[in-house]
């Protein structure tokens, strides 16, 4: 077993800003603990306020904790070597609108001490799906463009970290099918990838760990099939024809749809066990999907919770 590094470490994470001529201040982060580990999908989530924001800025160096500890791939997010072997891409995205998208690559690349190479940036635009559109000033294209441009401008020195807030803003769900391919490529390719995003259902299906944050504190934290209460019920539908009285035989409950019925299975092989005896029993299964809550549930209980 092996002692990797956590990508992001933070412990006793605290930002007060305060305001000119006012007494006191607006707590941001309240004594914040995260352990990121390398190589994870992670997904920070949390209601407006919480302090997501601030957090990114702080791991990233724009932001000074009023206390606390930060390190990131083993060092401080201030050092420029570690900069360089990370990827960002703000909420908030501003690009120069009179430059090409291969001139904008290029100075991000000479920003972060890399030899320019035109042909590596234009295989990144060709990634993101601007190939069409080099030729084209940045200020002429559309706001799901822009995102693009701002994830192949993360992608640049194929960072050991991607921090993305909110990296499918504008961007149809075609595209969003896209961008989630290209962060899975990166995950497998061994890239820590950190998420913010009010999109839920993206941070479900890109992210394998989950950060809930809420008044400035993590209040809950692990892997999304533990959040998740109910993860061992599947929801199973069988094509018409099927006897029903030999399904329940066989363990599975109906449900409430035509068709439809839930089984309980510990693992993969419970499962399969299962569905042989369905199979046996003459049943054509046409759809299985896990009955766990959703992320948005598990949000909302764990707010009111800490509430």
């Amino acid at each position: 077993m092996t002692n990797q590094e956590p990508a992001i470490e933070v412990r006793g994470l605290r930002k007060t800003y305060h305001r000119a001529f006012r007494k006191g201040g607006t707590e941001a982060l309240r004594g914040m603990d995260l352990t990121v580990p390398e190589g994870s999908a992670f997904g920070l989530i949390g209601p407006n306020g919480a302090g997501k924001t601030t957090f990114i800025k702080s791991i990233l160096g724009i932001v000074q904790p009023t206390e606390g500890s930060i390190r990131v791939l083993g060092g401080s997010p201030e050092d420029p070597r570690i900069r360089a072997r990370i990827g960002y891409l703000p909420e908030r995205l501003h690009l120069p609108g009179t430059w090409t998208a291969p001139a904008f690559l290029a100075t991000v690349t000479r920003l972060k001490g890399l030899p320019v190479d035109p042909a590596v940036n234009l295989r990144l635009l060709e990634r993101v799906g601007l190939s069409d559109a080099v030729g084209r000033r940045i200020g002429g294209y559309s706001k799901g463009m822009r995102q693009r441009l701002g994830l192949a401008a993360a992608l640049v020195g194929t960072p050991s970290l991607l921090v993305l807030d909110e990296p499918t803003d504008g961007i149809d769900p075609m595209g969003r099918m896209e961008v989630r391919r290209i962060l899975q490529d990166e995950v497998q390719r061994g890239t820590t990838l950190f998420l913010n995003s009010h999109l839920l259902a993206e941070t479900e299906r890109v992210c394998d760990r989950v950060a809930i944050l809420a008044g400035g504190r993590v209040v809950r934290e692990g892997r999304l099939e533990d959040l998740a209460r109910g993860g061992v019920r599947w929801l199973v539908r069988f094509a018409p024809g099927a006897n029903a009285e030999a399904l329940v035989t066989a363990g599975f409950v109906r449900g409430v749809a035509e068709g439809q019925y839930v089984v309980e299975a510990e693992d993969p092989a419970a499962l399969n066990r299962a569905l042989d005896r369905a199979r046996a029993a003459g049943a054509l299964m046409v759809e299985l999907r896990r009955d766990g809550t959703d992320l948005e549930s598990v949000l909302m209980g764990t707010v009111e919770a800490a509430a």
